[in-house]
């Protein structure tokens, strides 16, 4: 009789954890991350790999890890960890690779980003090694089997479907260190047009979002890729002015954005559940980087921390780079990736804003769904 009562207990708890329409699933915010080195939240740190973010000044205004970098490329925090806060989330989503990224730590969601990766297996070659996309919808498989194993088949399901957000911030690697890198894209660019490599993208992200929703996926947010010819790299490489940006890299961004706005369409369409919305990222850091007097920074053509160049574009950020004091007046932290300052903006927009930069609804918008 006791151990029959003790059973029947158990059992209650266990409903009460994860009981489809009760209250401890249905508070659970958990956000599944993708994409590369703009949130990645450590991932490279495993890796045997030359990009990596896990060397001071990075993380100096992280405040969970106390100023100590974590692999993040930035001052503090990605647009991942910002629109994660922002919705409730319970701490950050960590990395796949971290050893503790386990049991019911995946139940805030998890991290598969990393530095380099882009949405082709063969971009960022020149890093020797990276997660591209298909590795992390892998890896996500992996936690898809292990919810299974935590919640049980059904409450996973209901936990992925109902409280969980999907969000994929990838494709710019695929054209600055894969398309357009000097003499390692020499054969794609002979034999490929910016169309046909354009085709190749968008049939391979097609392809892994419809595996992502096989696996229980259904709440999406997909970022485009952002001006890419405006970063301290490009503008430093080319000798540019303050005012003026690359052009090929910005024409080949926004032929890829208009096939991406028309992929998500047809991903709406014809997923039954699903909603895609599209993080409209290369106007958003456009309207940033052209206004950014007005969003309270004072340069929006220099890295704060950098080398090489009239911008600080040339040479990475590290223990020998020069770094400004005012981190919070600096659109780009280094001559690639944003600061924490500029995630801000950007995150928030995307978590509340209109239609312009996250349609067709925003992301608190997508969560109550």
């Amino acid at each position: 009789m006791a151990m029959a009562l003790a059973i029947l207990l158990l059992c209650s708890l266990m409903g009460a954890f994860v009981g489809a329409g009760g209250d401890t699933i249905d508070n659970l915010t958990a956000s599944f991350v993708f994409g590369d080195s703009l949130v990645d939240a450590g991932n490279n740190n495993y890796l045997p790999t030359l990009s990596k973010a896990d060397i001071r000044p990075n993380g100096i205004d992280f405040t969970a890890s106390g100023g100590e970098p974590t692999g993040r490329y930035t001052n503090g925090r990605t647009i991942a960890d910002i629109v994660g806060e922002e919705l409730g989330q319970v701490g950050f989503s960590p990395p796949f690779l971290a050893p503790n990224t386990t049991g019911n730590a995946i139940l805030n969601g998890v991290n598969y980003a990393s530095g380099g990766g882009g949405i082709l297996n063969g971009t960022g070659q020149i890093f020797v090694n990276r997660l591209g996309l298909e590795i992390q919808v892998d890896y996500f498989n992996i936690t898809r089997q292990e919810l299974d194993k935590i919640m049980g088949k059904s409450q996973a399901k209901y936990f992925l479907m109902k409280n969980s957000i999907f969000s994929m911030t990838i494709g710019s690697n695929d054209f600055l260190n894969n398309y357009l890198f000097p003499f390692l894209s020499a054969g794609v660019r002979i034999n490929q047009t910016p169309d046909t490599f354009v085709d190749q993208l968008i049939n391979t992200l097609r392809a892994q979002l419809t595996r992502l929703y096989s696996l229980d996926a259904r709440k999406f947010v997909v970022a485009n890729v952002g001006p890419i010819g405006c970063i301290p790299y490009q503008r430093s490489i080319n000798r540019l002015t303050e005012t003026e940006c690359v052009s090929l890299p910005n024409e080949l961004a926004r032929t890829y954005n208009v096939r991406l706005r028309d992929l998500l369409s047809e991903l709406n369409d014809n997923l039954p559940g699903a909603k895609f919305c599209l993080a409209n990222v290369y106007d958003l850091v456009f309207e940033i980087i052209t206004n950014y007097k007005r969003y309270g920074f004072t340069t929006s053509s220099s890295a704060c921390c950098g080398n090489g160049g009239r911008f600080a574009g040339l040479i990475p950020c590290g223990p020998t780079s020069s770094m400004c004091d005012n981190r919070s007046e600096y659109v780009f932290w280094d001559p690639y990736h944003p600061s924490e300052a500029a995630n801000l903006i950007i995150g928030k927009y995307l978590v509340d804003g209109d239609t312009k930069y996250i349609s067709p609804i925003n992301l608190r918008q997508l969560k109550a769904l």
